[in-house]
């Protein structure tokens, strides 16, 4: 089954939550890529909070994206606290 992804969620320090399909919560940190041509706009908080679900992967008004493989590869899986 492919790793589909129906949500995103920008949280502090650039990074993102990503849930997909069977509630896989995993977690992008952007920063690495915040230094390289068009992502450098990113570097704005306002702006990187403005990301949208596209497809199977996201972006940002200006075109900014990852694809769906690099989302899913970089990402680590959010650990869930125990209550």
């Amino acid at each position: 089954m492919k790793n589909q992804l129906t949500a995103v969620n920008p949280l502090g320090n650039f990074i993102l939550e990503l849930i997909f399909n069977a509630n896989e919560v995993r977690l992008f940190d952007v920063k690495p890529y915040l230094t390289f041509g068009i992502f450098t706009e990113l570097q704005n908080i306002d702006y990187f909070n403005k990301v949208t679900l596209f497809l199977d992967s996201i972006k940002w008004p200006n075109g900014q994206d990852f694809s769906p493989e690099t989302l899913y590869l970089k990402s680590v899986l959010k650990e869930v606290e125990v209550v």
